[in-house]
Parts: structure tokens; C-alpha cells; sequence
């Protein structure tokens, strides 16, 4: 039975967990819309009123995501919990891994499938051999140019919010971006499948854009995944959305040393630790 004014042991347990883990984002919802289920789900299974869900002071729990995935996309997400969420800045620099479909011969206006078909070339010309090659001139230290639909921001407003409300935005110049690999790996034209590997930063729209251009067509991306960021990977890490409750979180935390978990006296769950190279990742994607 409850005891009025003493926390349950769910809500003790919640506000306790300080660290790291990841989700599977399905394609449809914005990286923020899931972020807000999770906690909604996780405040009820631990019996904890969101008295506030727009504050961001006197939170229940404190939440948030080191990596904006496009709503067409899927795959990965890292979440912060508690002071993990001072952990995601560490997210910006570290690798992360995609599996994306390309579809030659129609460009949209924001380089995937959820765009308006701007421009329609021919393709046929391709071979698998065209397209190996032009990947040789993607990778390593490229200069690249972010997609005006995208999470940067003028003023302090998304460039993909300004478009929608019918501002002219310019594209952002060129900036340097790494690419630690990238691999076809199926051509069935018109589409294409690559596994990509890079840096903080990188837009695949963009390397699927400017790759369709230099194969003198043009190209938007059909489907995209995030296999892994950071430490994180698609197939070990992600807690599907049956499992977001507090008994998987807890399972699933990881906290990077240094973080007050654990101490002698304290009553939180024990919660893996990380190695510090690991507490990385990237906070821009697609």
C-alpha cells in the first residue's frame, strides 16, 4: 500500500538512473515525438504524474536524445537520463554507422522520400562499376554542404521549420565532414544500397544528392537506418518500443566514469560503466 507522501519504489528507482542507452526510433515520428512517448511510458510504469510536460525545471525525470533522426528514418537512438543527459555532448564527435537506399533519376526537394520530386534524369547510363567508383571520391575528409531541410538552425529557428513557413533560406557553405567508409553493397537500378560509416556532422541525404549529381543524374534517399552510434548498435543495444518500461532501462543504462552512480551509500540500481573512449557519438545525422 502506499504511503501518502513517500515516493513508490518504481518512482525512487526512476529518478535515481543517471546514464546512457539507446532505442529503436520506426520511421513516422520525429526523434522528439518518440523521445516523449518514452518518458510518458516510463513516468507511468514508475506511477509518476507529468505534472509539467513543457517545463523544462522541476521534471519528474530529465530526458533527452544525442541524435536527431529524420522522421523517414530509422534505427538507433541514444537516450540521456538523469545527469546522463550532460553525457550527450559527447555524442557530437564519435562515429556512426547507416544502411541507406538510394533511388537514381528523381531528386526531391528534401533529398528523400517524403520530398516533392524536383528533378527527373535518366539513369540507365549507371553501371556497378560507375557507381564504385564515384564512392572512392566520398570518402576520407570531404567538404559537403547540409540539406536545407535539416535540424541546423537561423536565428534560432530550424532551416526545415523557415521552408515549411514559406521563408527563403539559403544553404549553409560547404563544411568538412569525415567518412571512414562507404561500400555498395546491392545495385538493382534504379536503386542502390550502401553501408556508410562517419563522423559527426554528415548528411547521407546529402552524399546520396551529390552522389546521383556526379554520376550525371540525380539521386534521393529511399530508405535509411542508423546501425549504430557510439558504442551503441542496432542489433545488441536497441530496447524496442515493448520493452521501453523501467525493468528494461535499468538493464539496458550505461554510465560513463566519473558519474555518481554507485557510490558507497547509495540506493540507485547498479548500472553498467563504459569506457571513457566510448562515451561517444554524433548529435546530427541525415
Amino acid at each position: 500500500m502506499a504511503i501518502p507522501g513517500v515516493p513508490a519504489p518504481k518512482a525512487v528507482t526512476l529518478q535515481s538512473l543517471n546514464g546512457l542507452f539507446a532505442i529503436y526510433k520506426k520511421k513516422g515520428p520525429t526523434s522528439a515525438d518518440v523521445l516523449n512517448t518514452l518518458k510518458e511510458t516510463l513516468l507511468k510504469d514508475a506511477g509518476v504524474k507529468n505534472t509539467n510536460p513543457k517545463k523544462r525545471k522541476k521534471q519528474a525525470v530529465k530526458i533527452g536524445h544525442g541524435g536527431t533522426l529524420d522522421s523517414a528514418a530509422s534505427g538507433v537512438l541514444v537516450v540521456g537520463i538523469g545527469n546522463g543527459t550532460k553525457m550527450l555532448s559527447t555524442m557530437l564527435a564519435g562515429s556512426k554507422k547507416y544502411t541507406a537506399v538510394g533511388e537514381l533519376g528523381k531528386a526531391t526537394d528534401t533529398l528523400d522520400a517524403i520530398g516533392k520530386v524536383v528533378e527527373e534524369k535518366s539513369f540507365d547510363h549507371i553501371t556497378k562499376l560507375d557507381l564504385e567508383e564515384k564512392l572512392k571520391t566520398f570518402t576520407g575528409n570531404i567538404m559537403q554542404v547540409p540539406p536545407l531541410y535539416s535540424a541546423l538552425k537561423r536565428d534560432g529557428k530550424r532551416l526545415s521549420v523557415l521552408l515549411k513557413q514559406g521563408h527563403v533560406v539559403e544553404a549553409k557553405p560547404a563544411r568538412p565532414v569525415t567518412v571512414y567508409s562507404l561500400t555498395l553493397q546491392e545495385f538493382n537500378l534504379p536503386y542502390f544500397t550502401l553501408d556508410i560509416e562517419c563522423g559527426g556532422g554528415f548528411y547521407v541525404r546529402s552524399l546520396v544528392d551529390d552522389l546521383g549529381k556526379a554520376l550525371s543524374s540525380c539521386a534521393h534517399v529511399k530508405e535509411l537506418t542508423r546501425t549504430k552510434q557510439g558504442q551503441f548498435t542496432l542489433d545488441e543495444h536497441t530496447l524496442q518500443e515493448e520493452h521501453w518500461n523501467l525493468e528494461h532501462v535499468v538493464q539496458a543504462l550505461q554510465s560513463c566514469p566519473g558519474s555518481a552512480e554507485n557510490k558507497e551509500g547509495e540506493t540507485g540500481p547498479k548500472i553498467k560503466n563504459i569506457k571513457t573512449s566510448n562515451c561517444q557519438g554524433d548529435v546530427e545525422a541525415v
